[in-house]
This record gives structure tokens, sequence and C-alpha cells, in this order.
């Protein structure tokens, strides 16, 4: 979340930058202010009750060795009386920083200065593009006809044991999954990433710490019995790692990554955007983490965007990468550059990864720092998916298919122990 300092150093900075992500921000950043105003009144006067205190304990001590004994009951009243008014002070200063928190979660990330204006995913912005588009003929199929030509993916057996976007993967479909997810964390390795495997389900802390609570709890499978979230992306356990932690600068950056299956709700979602593998409310990925001190994130997040076109480029899969517009931005980041790759048979692209850094917006909700020449300071978050499987797999049999059956990438037959599904 927003620091307060952040929003009381230029308010109107703060609103102008909401705006850019399509938050009008006046009324709330106004409630935030008036409620701090409140707060530091509150705590002025129990600061001068508590220095009344002391002068009263004082004099009550020396009235009694002079004999002033009513004075000194007198002083014993007004102890009392100011004891009890700072008590209703204390609960109403606590009720208002429960009410500053609860506002302040509910204020986005601001955007980077660099990220470009608009509202919708059309005014995105195409930074790099990359790969050879595939040229196929007029028998081309797409995904969800491949699948069950080759016997790799049955979305009905899905549907009857869970319900709709929930996908078995058969034979060698199911070795393609396997064989992604390990090509991927291999990679990772090589780029110096420590891999962790986390819980899949994390408490409402964790959902708080990372953003995903308040702002997205009706995208999120909820356990309601334990309250319990199924994880929407491996980045919410990962980061909630330095959750409460202060970490010596020295041991910066800390990076990691870690396969996990995602579950995600996608309430809403309806149409050709969701046949097949385009949308699903279980799917597996793998995610790098990092955190970082503010002053090398910026350097830290063209590593990870180098990383994820190292991995399309590995696969042979044509891509572009796309800066995101204010309000096509999630409500955590500050910058998102998103990686689409090609779907031939569908003539679309598909979104495979988003890149992020969220600077101190997650870490001051986690309490995530550093500590550098004894201060604490606020570390900066960043993560990415490297990668999400299912429009990879989609784009794959699509991209590849020839009469004779889809090539699988050179990079993926170690681990598959085929080069052609037929």
């Amino acid at each position: 979340m927003l620091t307060l300092q952040t929003i009381k150093a230029d308010p109107q900075f703060v609103i102008n930058r909401l705006a850019v992500k399509g938050f009008d921000g006046k009324k709330i950043i106004n409630e935030i202010l008036d409620i701090d105003a409140r707060r530091r009144r509150l705590q002025q006067k129990c600061d001068s009750d508590a220095n009344e205190l002391k002068k009263l304990a004082a004099s009550i001590g020396a009235l009694m060795k002079e004999g002033k004994k009513d004075e000194a009951e007198e002083a014993k009243g007004k102890v009392a009386e100011i004891k009890e008014e700072t008590k209703k002070m204390q609960k109403e200063l606590e009720e208002s920083e429960n009410e500053m928190r609860e506002l302040l979660l509910t204020v986005p990330n601001l955007p980077n200065a660099d990220v470009p204006e608009g509202l919708t995913a059309e005014d995105n912005v195409t930074v790099k593009t990359g790969g050879k588009m595939p040229e196929l003929g007029p028998d081309a199929l797409p995904h969800w006809d491949l699948a069950k030509k080759y016997n790799l993916i049955d979305f009905e057996l899905g549907v009857k044991v869970t319900g709709a976007g929930f996908p078995f993967y058969i034979g060698k479909g199911a070795r393609l999954q396997r064989a992604l997810i390990q090509f991927f964390l291999d990679s990772a390795a090589e780029a110096g990433y420590t891999e962790v495997e986390p819980p899949f389900v994390v408490n409402a802390a964790s959902g708080y710490g990372t953003g995903q609570l308040p702002d997205k709890e009706g995208q999120m499978y909820h356990v309601t019995v334990d309250d319990l979230y199924l994880i929407p992306t491996a980045e919410v356990p990962v980061t909630n790692i330095y959750r409460d932690v202060i970490i010596p600068a020295g041991e910066l950056p800390k990076k990691n990554c870690a396969y996990s299956p995602c579950w995600r709700r996608e309430a809403g979602s309806y149409g050709k955007d969701v046949r097949g593998l385009n949308r699903l409310h279980q799917f597996d990925k793998v995610e790098i983490v990092r955190i970082e001190k503010p002053e090398d994130s910026y350097a830290a997040l063209e590593e990870m965007k180098a990383h994820v076109e190292n991995l399309l480029n590995g696969l042979g899969l044509p891509w572009r990468i796309l800066k995101l517009c204010g309000g096509d931005m999630s409500f955590t980041s500050a910058i998102t550059f998103d990686f689409e790759v090609w779907s031939a048979a569908q003539q679309r692209w598909l979104e495979v990864s988003s890149v992020s850094n969220f600077e101190t917006y997650q870490a001051n909700r986690l309490k995530c720092r550093y500590r550098d020449d004894k201060k604490t300071k606020l570390c900066h978050t960043l993560n990415g998916s490297a990668l999400a499987l299912p429009r990879i797999v989609a784009a794959i049999l699509e991209d590849f298919q020839t009469p004779e059956g889809i090539i699988v990438p050179e990079c993926l037959r170690k681990y598959t122990g085929f080069d052609l599904i037929n």
C-alpha cells in the first residue's frame, strides 16, 4: 500500500497519478488526510496529558510531605480524570489507525512515470517483437481440436469430474506439461534463482500482503472452513516468505522461483476467449520473484524481461512485449510488461506472462525491509510468469502443427523423450 508519507508529501500528485489508472482518488485521499489530522491531534493530546500526569505525580508527593493533604487529594482526583480521558482517547486513536489502514488498503499503487496513459488493452504499447510467424495451411486446426485428435487433453472429462476450466492432460499431453515445467525451472536455476516449493494455499494475511486481498477476493477460491485461499499465483506464498522480515543489505537481491498449480475463479469470463486452454480455473505456472534495493529494481526488471524473452526464443514461438497502460494495469503494480505469443490457428495473441515492478507498494503491506547503515528501508518487490503453461501449450500445438503431427520444440525433447506428437 502507499505510505502515508507519500500521500502527505504531495496529495495532488498522488490524485493525478491514480487517475492514470482510472481511479478517482480525490475523496479517499482527502479522507485519509482528515483521519491523519485527527489522529495527530489525539496523539498530541495524549502526549500532553502524559506530561501533565508526570507533573501531578511529582506534586502529590511534595504536597504530602508539606502536609497539604487536601491539595494532594485534589491532585489525585485530577490524575484520575486525566487517566480516564486518556483511556478514551487511546481507544479513539486505535480506531483512527484501523480506519486509516482500511482506507490505505483500498488505494491502488501509483503508476510509474513511464506508464502510458489509457484505459483499456487497446491503449497498451508494443515495445518489442520476436520470433518467426508460422505459415499454416487452410486446414490448420485450433488447439482444442488438435488436443482431441492426438488425445492430449480431455476437456469433457474435466467437466465431468470437476467443472469447466479444469481439464485432464493425458499421455503425451501430460508429458509436454511436465517438460515445460522442468525447462522453465532449469532455466530459472541457470539464471540464479533459488527454487522453492511453496504451500498451494495461503492465509488471509498473505493475501493482504501481496495485494490480492481485498482487491481480488472475488477471484480467489476460498476454503471457508479453514479461512484459507487457493493461490492464484506462486507470487503470493513466495513473496510472503519475506513478510515481517528485515533483510541485511548484503543479502540482497533475493531471487526465487517456484512451480505451482494456480486457481482463479475468472468470474464473468465467457465467449470465444475462454475456449480450450485460453482461460482456465486451474493451470500450472512457474513464477520468478525478486526482492531488491530500490535503486536496483529497474535493472532487475530488465533482467526479468530478458529471461522471459529467452524462454520464448528457446521455444521458437513468435512473441511480442506490451507496456501496459495505466487503465490495464493491476491494482498493485507500478509498471507491467505483458508477453504474448501468437496463436496461429486462432489468429490472435495470447498473454503468457506479466512481469511487474511493485516498487514499495507490496513491501509496505508486507513490512518487507532491509537494513542499510543501521537504518531500515522498504524493499522493492518484483515478479513475473516464467511462464504460465496453458497458452504456451496452445501456441505450441497450433504453431508447430504439420500433416505428420506436432513438432516438439527442441529444448523440450530431452524432457519429453519424443520430438513429434502424432
